[in-house]
C-alpha cells in the first residue's frame, strides 16, 4: 500500500453479495471496519481495482473440496494486478429458510454451484430436494429472504442468515469438517511499496512452455534443481485453441539468491512467464 493511502479506510472489491464468503474473507484480512464493495463477476472484481474504484479486491482460488477457482484465476491473470497477501476462511454451510420453514418442508435449494459442490451428501440423503445453482450463496439467501416461498431455502453462511434475517435449520452441512478455501487479496502494482523479506514467502508464476517432449520437465527442473518447493501445479486454458499455460505457486521468494537463479532458468526454457509476488503465506495455508 503506497504512503498516499496510509490512514484511509481500503474499499475492498469481492465477487458476490453482502454476507458472501468472499465479504467475510475481506473482513477477516482488513478487519470488520472495511468498506466492501460487491461484484457480479470476477472480472467485475479486477475491473473496479485496476481503475480505482475500489482498493483491493479478494479472489477465491481453492478449495480444498471443489480444487481450483479457474475463472478467478483466469480474471486474475488477464491483468496486471499483484497479489499482496493471501487469507484461508474455513467454509460452513448453514441450510438457511424463511422464519417459519422446516427442513422438510424444503423443495429446492438455492446456492452458488461451487457450495452446492460441497454439500453433496445433503442431496445424496434427501433426493427430493432439488439443487438450484445461482451467482452466490448470499444471493441465494437475499432471494429466498425476497421470494416469500417457506419451500425454499439457501446454502449459505450463517453471516448471511443474520443479515437477511432467515432461520438457519441445520449447520456444517459441507462434506468434510475442513472445508475450506483460499483467497488472493490483490491490488494494483501502482498501490503495492516495497516488498520486505517475509517469514512464510510465496510467488505465482504462470509459465507457458513449447509443444514439444520434455518441455514442462524442463522448467519443473529449473525449480528442483535449486530446491524450490512448487505447492501448487495446475494447467489453465492459453490464449490460443488447445494450448495451455501452468499456474505455480512457489514457495519461496524469487527475487534473490536460488530463487532467482531459478526464475532466470525457468525464463530460458519458457516462451512466456508471469510472476505475481511475492507475498506472505498466510499459517497453515501449505496443508489445503
Amino acid at each position: 500500500m503506497s504512503t498516499a493511502d496510509e490512514g484511509r479506510t481500503p474499499t475492498v472489491a469481492f465477487q458476490g453479495e453482502l454476507g458472501a464468503y468472499s465479504d467475510e474473507a475481506a473482513r477477516t484480512w482488513f478487519g470488520d471496519g472495511v468498506e466492501t464493495l460487491p461484484c457480479r463477476e470476477f472480472r467485475d472484481v479486477t475491473r473496479v481495482v485496476t481503475s480505482g474504484q475500489a482498493t483491493f479486491g479478494v479472489l477465491p482460488v481453492e478449495n480444498t473440496l471443489a480444487g481450483s477457482v479457474g475463472q478467478a484465476l483466469d480474471a486474475l491473470l488477464e491483468t496486471d494486478l499483484e497479489i499482496v497477501g493471501e487469507v484461508v476462511r474455513p467454509i460452513r454451510h448453514c441450510l438457511l429458510a424463511l422464519p417459519g420453514a422446516t427442513a422438510e418442508g424444503l423443495h429446492k435449494v438455492l446456492s452458488h454451484p461451487v457450495a452446492l459442490a460441497q454439500c453433496l451428501r445433503l442431496f445424496a440423503e434427501r433426493p427430493d430436494l432439488e439443487a438450484v445453482a445461482v451467482h452466490d450463496t448470499a444471493g441465494a439467501a437475499r432471494l429466498v429472504s425476497e421470494g416469500g416461498d417457506l419451500t425454499v431455502g439457501a446454502l449459505a453462511s450463517e453471516a448471511a442468515a443474520q443479515r437477511y434475517a432467515l432461520t438457519v435449520l441445520a449447520r456444517d452441512l459441507q462434506d468434510r469438517p475442513d472445508n475450506s478455501t483460499r483467497f488472493y487479496v490483490v491490488s494494483p502494482p501502482r498501490r503495492v511499496g516495497a516488498v520486505t523479506a517475509l517469514a512464510s514467502p510465496k510467488t505465482l508464476v504462470v509459465f507457458e512452455t513449447g509443444d514439444r517432449p520434455g518441455a514442462l520437465v524442463e522448467v519443473l527442473q529449473a525449480f528442483a534443481r535449486r530446491g524450490l518447493n512448487l505447492s501448487r501445479l495446475e494447467s489453465r486454458p492459453g490464449r490460443l485453441p488447445w494450448t495451455y499455460r501452468f499456474v505455480a505457486e512457489v514457495t519461496a521468494d524469487l527475487r534473490g539468491g536460488a530463487g532467482a537463479a531459478g526464475l532466470d532458468e525457468v525464463r530460458s526454457r519458457a516462451m512466456t512467464v508471469v510472476v505475481r509476488g511475492p507475498f506472505a503465506a498466510m499459517p497453515g495455508s501449505y496443508s489445503l
